[in-house]
């Protein structure tokens, strides 16, 4: 990889990125259509790029870290901060579509329900996945995917993504899943909680006190993984994985740290979606973080009944 030791990006924090210019004493060699090539830099680091046709019919090139068609941008930032104990390595995904209907969810399709991001992100021929919100482990909720209603049982503050590209915190408590869907709403999440409303975070928020249900197995207070979503403007996406219970490589991050982490990249909108084990970025083939159940336990993904995924 194509790296910038130092720089900085919106979080103040260090990162490395394959979308970084090739210095003159980069070699690149070019391919046909679907073939691979390296870009070698004088630092010894190398880009693998490369072209094709995608899934989806049109041509496309992209890179460890990125990827572009007519359709849709993908640019994946790998970051950190802090040190020793404190330290915390987080995934930026910004994300621009030309229809917010590429924003996709898959669903696990086996008896038990639930499967393995990267498993629900091959069958579906992703190039980008997260996990979802994970609702087959309550029974509540107000649940569409793709158009489809799922469940409509409100109970706690959701939100919604809209087929126009936007994306919009709700009470579900004061609406309904036909009412969502003739609004023009293509796939809601039920998690929690909301991160930022209006460009700000929540006043009041209650982060320090929010539990997705009441008396938790698993409680999400405290510093753990997480996965998230923001909007910037209509059709321009962020999604931020955030890797956890790993000492030395990231700690993981309060609700009140991830919040902020959104509203200093910009996003007017953004929401918290199921985290801890569960929390997993695909991209082309491959998990490209490291999740992590317990802080003594192996780095491996937890099933989840769902995934948000582009393809």
């Amino acid at each position: 990889m194509i790296t910038s030791p130092g720089s900085k990006n919106a979080l103040g924090s260090t990162t490395n990125s394959a979308s970084q210019a090739v210095s003159p004493s980069t070699t690149l060699s070019t391919t046909g259509s679907g073939q691979t090539s390296t870009a070698a830099s004088s630092a010894g680091n190398t880009t693998t790029s490369s072209k094709g046709i995608g899934a989806n019919g049109l041509p496309y090139a992209a890179t460890d870290t990125s990827y572009k068609d007519t359709s849709k941008s993908i640019s994946i930032t790998e970051a950190s901060k802090g040190s020793g104990s404190d330290k915390v390595t987080y995934f930026v995904i910004d994300i621009k579509l030309t229809s917010a209907k590429d924003l996709r969810a898959g669903l696990a399709d086996n008896a038990q329900g639930a499967a393995f991001t990267s498993d629900i992100a091959a069958a579906n021929n992703a190039i980008l996945a997260i996990n979802g919100d994970y609702f087959r482990d309550r029974n509540d909720g107000i649940i569409i995917r793709n158009g489809v209603i799922y469940r409509d049982k409100p109970v706690r503050t959701g939100v919604a993504l809209y087929a126009d590209g936007t994306m919009k915190i709700y009470d579900e408590t004061q609406t309904s899943a036909a009412q969502l869907l003739a609004a023009g709403v293509w796939n809601t999440y039920s998690f929690g909680p909301a991160l930022v409303m209006d460009g700000a975070l929540p006043v009041p928020n209650n982060f320090s006190t929010y539990e997705v249900v009441a008396s938790p197995q698993f409680p999400i207070q405290g510093s753990h993984p997480r996965t998230g979503i923001g909007l910037i403007s209509a059709n321009h996406f962020v999604l931020i994985d955030v890797d956890g219970r790993h000492p030395g490589y990231s700690r993981g991050v309060t609700l009140e740290e991830f919040a902020q982490m959104f509203k200093k990249l910009g996003c007017t909108t953004a929401y918290n979606i199921d985290g801890g084990a569960s929390a997993t970025v695909y991209f082309r083939g491959r998990v490209i973080n490291q999740p992590k159940n317990l802080t003594a336990g192996p780095v491996q993904q937890r099933a989840t009944s769902d995934i948000l995924f582009i393809k």
